[in-house]
This record gives structure tokens, C-alpha cells and sequence, in this order.
């Protein structure tokens, strides 16, 4: 697996805010560090105050048909993570964490780039987890002019020999500007990233891939803001998708009802949701444990949230220790508390 390239803290500094975050994510390899979005707000969001939300597929007929090869159940979250910390391989810090929750994550995150062959075990991942494998894509003419065919079979071939149950989340953030699969890399079509998104699919189904679940994961919000970029523009169809996922973080002090409430209220009736990258910085004080608390009870109010995998790493320079879970004892407790709360009992 393709280790990603990092700027630097200085190169950093010399750019806005919102350009590093642009600059940051365009210096990308295989295992891909992905901050999401830009500033929304000088200070901090206020949350939406709490409320009740209903089930969405409370008319929805059979549910276990939701979620495809990984079944999604309305009121349970599975609680994965991308594990990476210093010092410590992926068994150790598997390990460190289990010591520290007193439980295993259920899914095991990783990335790879378009050329990696996928995985067909990952060593030291609990033995309950789920796979979800990000894989980053190439420009859209290398898809659908069928060059990469043989490519893409063989990736197919090898995920069906995990022999479990695996989320596959090709092409995230397609709505961002940051990375060559991006509508704004590809002449500003997001009907190209659509047509790809359906031809893996299409290939990976006649390999004969089932235990793929196929997770669509925009970035929160979309870079740059315009018509062409709305991120439902870039949806594949209800057909092809398993799962909707957003990536989003407390960046800039936004509440989670910020980052997730316009992917949820657009695809909850329709689809299963999942958190697939978020992480809460700290801005000072309890604030980074008073974030995760926050979106416990975020998840806990909105039972089409079936997932959520949280970006727990110490190795990404641009922000160093940032998006560590336990980079405090509050934090750690916060996070235990979620962690073995009866919501993330999945």
C-alpha cells in the first residue's frame, strides 16, 4: 500500500487557510490523509439544538435489504476507524486501543491508490471488523476508455478473496478540487465520475464480487461552490450505492449537525449513512472532548447513521496529533463513553 506524500508545516503557512487545506489534499499517494473542507465561520457554529429525529425508513419495507453485502440496522452504528499512531505498527496500535476501550473497532479503514493491489487480508485487523477499503481513482478517460480493465477485474478478484463482508469507497470527495478523480480535475464533469462509479461497479459484479458493499462518499462541502459541483450531481443512482458516507471535521469549530445534516436529510430516506472520515481538533480547553460528546449524541438522535469511522492518526504532519483520539485524558473518556455507549453497539 502507497504511503502518502505531506507538505510540510512551512509550505503550509505561506497560504490561506482554505488553500492549504486545497494544497494539502492535491500532494496525495496511497494512504490518503483527507482534512475535509474549508473555513465556514471566523468562530465557532453554534449545534442545532437537540430534537428527536424519526426513523426515515419506517416505511421502507424489508430493511435488512439496506446496506447490501454489509446489512445496515436503523439505530445501530458500527464504530470503525483509519488507525495510524507512531511508533506502533497496525497490530500494536490495534491493540493500544482495545486496551484503552475495552472493545475493538468494527471497521478496519485503509487506503490505496488506483495501481495497488487490493487487499486480500489485512494483518492485524480485529477479527470481527469489517474491511472498508478507500480507493483512489485516476483521471475518468483512464476508466472509460476500458484501459484499465484488466485492472479493475483484478481488483475485484482480490477483494472477493477477503471472504468477508467489505465496504469499498472508490473515489471519495469527488466533490472537492483536491484529487484527479474530482469532477473539477476531469474538465468540470461530474457526469464522468457518475460513469465510473457505475463501470467498476458493473465489472467488480461480473467478477462476481458479492461481498462488496459500495459506499459513495462526498466531501461535506463542495470545492468550489458552484452549480455544476453540488455533490447530488455527482451520485451514481440508488442501483449502484450500498451506502452513503461524508467526510467531515471540526476543523474550524463546526458542529456535527453542520458538517452531516445536508448529506443526511438529502439521502436518510433512501439510503443507510455513514461517517466515513471525521475527527475532532482541539481548539482549546475541554473543547475537543465537548466535540465528540457532541456527536455521540449527533448520532444518537439520527438512526440512519449505521456508521461511522473516525480518522485516529498521529502521522499526518500538517497537523501533528491532532486527530489522535486520546491526545488528552477528557478526550479519551469521550471518546470510551461513545465508544461503549449502547449506540455503537453494532
Amino acid at each position: 500500500m502507497t504511503r502518502r506524500g505531506l507538505l510540510g508545516l512551512g509550505a503550509l503557512g505561506a497560504v490561506s487557510a482554505a488553500g492549504a487545506v486545497g494544497m494539502w489534499k492535491a500532494a496525495s499517494g496511497g494512504a490518503t490523509n483527507t482534512i475535509s473542507g474549508t473555513p465556514t465561520a471566523t468562530g465557532p457554529v453554534a449545534p442545532a439544538p437537540p430534537s428527536a429525529t424519526p426513523s426515515p425508513f419506517a416505511a421502507a419495507g424489508d430493511l435488512t435489504k439496506l446496506g447490501g453485502a454489509v446489512p445496515f440496522t436503523a439505530g445501530k452504528a458500527l464504530l470503525g476507524s483509519y488507525l495510524s499512531l507512531k511508533g506502533m505498527s497496525y497490530p500494536e496500535a490495534v491493540r493500544h486501543r482495545r486496551k484503552q476501550l475495552g472493545r475493538d473497532h468494527r471497521i478496519a479503514h485503509v487506503f490505496y491508490a488506483w495501481p495497488d493491489r487490493l487487499p486480500t487480508s489485512i494483518e492485524g485487523m480485529p477479527k470481527k471488523a469489517i474491511p472498508m477499503v478507500s480507493w483512489r481513482g485516476p483521471q475518468y478517460d483512464k476508466i472509460l476508455s476500458g484501459d484499465s480493465d484488466d485492472l479493475i477485474a483484478a481488483a475485484a478478484r482480490r477483494i472477493k478473496e477477503l471472504d468477508r463482508p467489505t465496504l469499498l469507497r472508490w473515489g471519495w470527495e469527488m466533490n472537492g478540487r483536491w484529487y484527479e478523480w474530482g469532477g473539477f480535475q476531469n474538465k468540470r464533469n461530474a457526469e464522468g465520475y457518475v460513469k465510473c462509479f457505475r463501470y467498476l461497479r458493473e465489472i467488480f459484479d461480473d467478477q462476481g464480487a458479492g461481498n462488496v458493499a459500495w459506499v459513495w462518499s462526498p466531501n461535506w462541502n463542495s470545492s468550489p461552490d458552484e452549480d455544476w459541483n453540488r455533490m447530488e450531481a455527482y451520485y451514481p443512482g440508488d442501483d449502484v450505492v450500498d451506502w452513503v458516507g461524508v467526510s467531515g471535521y471540526n476543523l474550524h469549530q463546526e458542529s456535527p449537525a453542520t458538517l452531516f445534516d445536508p448529506v443526511y436529510q438529502r439521502y436518510a430516506p433512501r439510503k443507510p449513512l455513514m461517517i466515513t472520515e471525521v475527527g475532532a481538533k482541539d481548539h482549546g480547553g475541554t473543547s475537543k472532548a465537548d466535540w465528540i460528546t457532541d456527536f455521540s449524541e449527533y448520532v444518537a438522535q439520527r438512526p440512519a447513521i449505521g456508521a461511522s469511522a473516525w480518522f485516529d492518526t498521529d502521522t499526518h504532519s500538517a497537523y501533528p496529533e491532532a486527530w489522535r483520539v486520546d491526545t488528552d485524558p477528557q478526550s479519551t473518556a469521550a471518546y470510551r463513553a461513545m465508544a461503549t455507549s449502547p449506540r455503537f453497539s453494532a
